[in-house]
């Protein structure tokens, strides 16, 4: 029996990263599929040729087409234009919309059984035309944003703490984008809610920051976005369904009544395993939560709107 095969579609800074961390983990052999010719191939061999410094055996191949990614247990779908300073993520719509369908197609064609893991924005607009597109059950089709949404707030909590980014749990509800809802009172160190251990001026600060953070990472590196957490996110996704681990964790999935909200992806809470998102947990919300919830909905349904599907 073979090693897993995952392929990453896309070899920009996002896709790179997250073969980069999956080929560390080793989780499987990777495929590492672009457009730009030689992109994908420098970058497979560059990284091929770390294994014996880092220790994996997992192969990696870099390609211009698809026919490598045969057989794919799981895809992971970085393709797409990055944000520029001052751009939205719905400014990427209309470019991303063809890139995405275009891949979808590609490589459901040789897959049909993969996981699709989408990291493309806007995030839950793209996961929803995956979805459409490629024809595949709810179960199979994913969005990669409140992972790190999440890993953003840990981090900024653990920061303000000192304490170990280990011992920090966070939950981020909502579109990916500036209408997420991160929720304080989910948010524990070590098990003890964090609303015990920081003022809520301080959590406050740090929910505002949590929703920029894209942006803030944007307007520094002026020329492209987040991809080393992104990278790493996705990556979690594809070790929590290969090692069928049920890992609780935050998701775009498509929603039908979970939180009141239906024919929709949104980011949730999911239990992630072999059979995909095996569940969605609903939590109780407060009702400023649910009003952000609504807004958030709100965002992404006019989002997938304007995808005239």
């Amino acid at each position: 029996m073979g090693r897993p095969k995952i392929s990453i579609i896309g070899a920009g800074a996002v896709g790179a990263t997250a073969a980069h961390w999956a080929v560390a983990k080793e989780l499987g052999d990777v495929v590492l599929v672009d457009i730009v010719e030689g992109l994908p191939q420098g970058k497979a061999l560059d990284l091929w040729e770390a294994g014996p410094i880092e220790g994996f055996d997992s192969r990696i191949v870099g390609t211009n087409g698809y026919e490598e990614t045969v057989d794919s247990d799981v895809v992971v779908i970085t393709a797409g234009i990055a944000r520029k300073p001052g751009m939205s993520r719905e400014d990427l719509l209309a470019t991303n919309k063809a890139i995405v369908e275009g891949v979808v197609r590609e490589v459901v064609k040789r897959s049909p059984n993969a996981f699709l893991i989408v990291v493309s924005n806007p995030l839950d607009t793209m996961t929803y035309l995956t979805k459409h597109v490629s024809g595949l059950p709810k179960n199979r089709v994913m969005g990669q944003a409140g992972v790190l949404d999440a890993s953003r707030f840990r981090a900024f909590v653990a920061d303000a703490l000192q304490v170990s980014v280990e011992d920090t749990q966070a939950i981020v509800l909502g579109g990916h984008g500036d209408e997420m809802v991160p929720l304080p009172q989910y948010c524990t160190v070590a098990g003890i809610p964090v609303t015990q251990l920081l003022a809520k001026e301080k959590i406050d600060k740090i929910v505002e920051r949590t929703r920029k953070a894209g942006g803030e990472i944007v307007a520094l590196l002026k020329t492209g976005s987040a991809f080393y957490s992104t990278g790493a996110a996705a990556v979690q996704m594809v070790e929590a369904i290969l090692r069928d681990k049920k890992r609780v964790l935050p998701c775009s999935a498509y929603l039908e009544g979970e939180y009141g909200l239906r024919d929709i992806y949104f980011g949730v809470p999911v239990k992630l395993g072999a059979g995909g998102i095996e569940q969605i947990l609903e939590v109780e919300l407060s009702e400023q939560e649910r009003a952000a919830v609504k807004q958030s909905a709100d965002a992404v349904r006019k989002s997938i709107a304007g995808l005239g599907l």
